[in-house]
């Protein structure tokens, strides 16, 4: 191969790798229309096949081969060589889109993606609160939502006053300790203390939509049951007793020898 060839053949083959290397990410809002770039190509300039796969959770169905599409596909998308054109997309068609393309030669095989974010606002969380904690345990308090997309960061209310990420920035919470996560809505104390108690509700935001704010739930705090620990324990002895005197009584009036004969 002359020297001339050898390049270009490496430059064209370099383009190739950059082109497959970039992976093109796409958002859009639910229910819009939106169109998938396949920017494969076969080396030779000609396309004997082209298919599309869809990535999502670890699984990957092909949707578009043989020049027709799969049923979930077939009325709700347009197929042009360039590209995928979806009339409709739901929070379902989030996910990779794989472009393949073979050319003439069967070697000539190149490949593109499209990384497809279905912008879904947050629907309204559930706030997960304990009704009594005992004041010096641990108390976890969890945000729950499971729509939006992206993910959304979440905010912890006590009694209409934001929780602080920091307590110690806030006169109303410094005597707190605690620790909220606003990736993953968990607002842990450790320890509860007296004044923790209160109305918790949560709020989900996105930024795609309008945020969403959980019912509030109460949580009480409550002292150490030392009266009740103690009765259990007198309790317990007083059984304890009762067993061992029944052993006793029994032995002194000859039942242990009675069996043994």
């Amino acid at each position: 191969m002359a020297e001339g060839a050898w390049i270009r053949a490496w430059i064209s083959a370099a383009l190739v790798t950059a082109v497959l290397s970039q992976t093109t990410t796409i958002e859009v809002p639910e229910n819009s229309a939106v169109n998938l770039p396949c920017k494969a190509f076969g080396s030779q300039g000609t396309v004997t096949r082209q298919e599309w796969k869809f990535q999502r959770d670890g699984t990957t169905v092909l949707f578009y081969y043989g020049g027709q599409f799969t049923d979930a596909y077939k009325d709700r998308a347009v197929f042009y060589p360039n590209e995928i054109h979806l009339k409709s997309v739901t929070r379902k068609d989030s996910g990779l889109y794989i472009c393949e393309v073979v050319g003439k030669d069967s070697s000539d095989f190149t490949q593109s993606q499209v990384d497809l974010i279905v912008q879904v606002p947050p629907s309204k969380p559930k706030a997960q609160v304990p009704s009594v904690v005992t004041i010096g345990t641990k108390a976890v308090l969890t945000c729950v939502e499971t729509d939006a997309n992206p993910r959304p960061v979440y905010k912890w209310y006590r009694d209409n006053v934001e929780v602080p990420a920091d307590p110690k920035t806030s006169s109303l919470f410094r005597n707190s300790s605690y620790s909220l996560d606003d990736k993953t809505g968990v607002l842990a104390f450790e320890p509860a203390m007296a004044f923790d108690a209160g109305d918790y509700y949560c709020e989900a935001s996105n930024k795609v939509g309008p945020s969403q704010k959980s019912d509030a739930v109460r949580m009480e705090t409550s002292e150490v049951n030392v009266g009740g620990i103690v009765a259990a324990v007198v309790v317990l002895l007083l059984v304890l007793a009762l067993v061992i005197l029944g052993v006793w009584y029994a032995y002194s009036r000859g039942y242990f020898s009675k069996r043994k004969e």
